[in-house]
């Protein structure tokens, strides 16, 4: 980025907007009306709309010590890109609204945009409108989602019934590791500003937290494959209370295997290396922003060989409860935190 600062104050609000969407393009063909007038406007052409919301704030949900702007701008367009997913929809537009102190200049602003774009892009999503305003301090930013489903193709958190197979997609706990590695390192600096920061070339774990993705293929392998999940929703607080999730709105129990929870080597290492347990990094760590969904057995055959999709249990009448079969054929009544290590 180049060093020289254009104050926000010296393009007023309108200008604001101007310069940082002067380049923005649409490609849905439903984009009637994108930004530049009170509203957008948009056609669905007989799908059903999913919308979703999602806000996220400066010093509670990232630290700009360790997150790029640009990785910012992206990664709040794919965590509400993931709601849209969970619903079993193909995401198609958003819309962008900013609170910005003036700490931050337009360059700033240029490169969360950056950002913001390349995720529209990768997505085939339209950025329709919003609004950029002055905030006390720090930066806030609220993004809505808006997705496109064939009627009453959408999938709830409450479909799923007791022998159906719980799956996930990817695999767990790596932005958890990603957030201990970056949190780590940001201490030693503060304490030591002349020390470089070591993240000992673990660029899965920090990418995971830092640019994760929505799973929008998984959505689409889905419906080629005609398999529609009972029950689904994502994976962004951890895979323990998502699970928990499920069963309350499903009125069902459910029996998770500790041996089938899957795991990227990098993670495991990583964890082994902060004296942490790779499970409970899967149940507590949140922010992994993969699907958590439930079939009915008899698509079990249409997924078997699907290797980005994980069977990891099942639904169980609600009287059987919730429980956690550990790798040593233990069992645990599953609780959504304070995990300790499995004996």
């Amino acid at each position: 980025m180049s060093e020289e600062r254009t104050e926000i104050a010296s393009l007023g609000e309108f200008g604001l907007i101007d310069h940082l969407t002067r380049n923005n393009e649409t490609r849905q063909a439903s984009t009637i009306l994108s930004i530049g007038d009170d509203a957008a406007v948009i056609d669905q052409f007989g799908k059903q709309t999913v919308i979703s919301s999602d806000m996220l704030v400066e010093g509670i949900h990232f630290d700009l010590m360790y997150t790029p702007l640009k990785h910012l701008g992206y990664k709040s367009v794919v965590v509400n890109l993931s709601d849209i997913c969970a619903m079993n929809a193909i995401p198609t537009h958003i819309t962008l609204n900013i609170g910005i102190s003036n700490r931050f200049s337009v360059e700033a602003l240029e490169e969360f945009y950056e950002g913001v774009y390349a995720a529209c892009r990768h997505y085939n999503v339209d950025l329709i409108g919003g609004d950029t305003v002055s905030a006390q301090k720090g930066l806030i930013i609220s993004i809505t989602a808006i997705g496109e489903v064939t009627p009453d193709k959408f999938v709830t958190r409450s479909g799923a019934r007791p022998n159906d197979l719980l799956c996930v997609t990817g695999d767990l706990g790596a932005a958890y590791l990603g957030l201990q590695l970056l949190e780590r390192e940001k201490k030693i600096f503060l304490e030591n500003p002349g020390i470089k920061p070591d993240l000992e070339g673990r660029a899965y774990v920090t990418g995971r937290l830092l640019k994760p993705e929505a799973r929008l293929d998984i959505v689409e392998w889905l419906a080629e494959h005609d398999i529609r999940p009972t029950a689904m929703m994502d994976v962004s607080d951890g895979l323990s209370s998502e699970i928990l999730h499920l069963c309350k709105q499903s009125h069902t129990g459910c029996v998770l295997y500790e041996d089938k929870i899957p795991f990227h080597d990098e993670t495991k290492e990583v964890a082994y290396k902060f004296d942490l347990d790779p499970t409970a990094c899967a149940l507590s760590g949140g922010e992994d922003y993969e699907l958590l969904f439930t079939i009915s057995q008899e698509d079990y055959d249409k997924l078997r060989m699907q290797e980005l999709i994980s069977v990891i249990g099942y639904m169980t009448p609600p009287e059987e409860g919730k429980n956690l079969i550990t790798r040593k054929g233990n069992k645990h009544e599953l609780i959504a935190q304070g995990w300790v290590a499995f004996q």
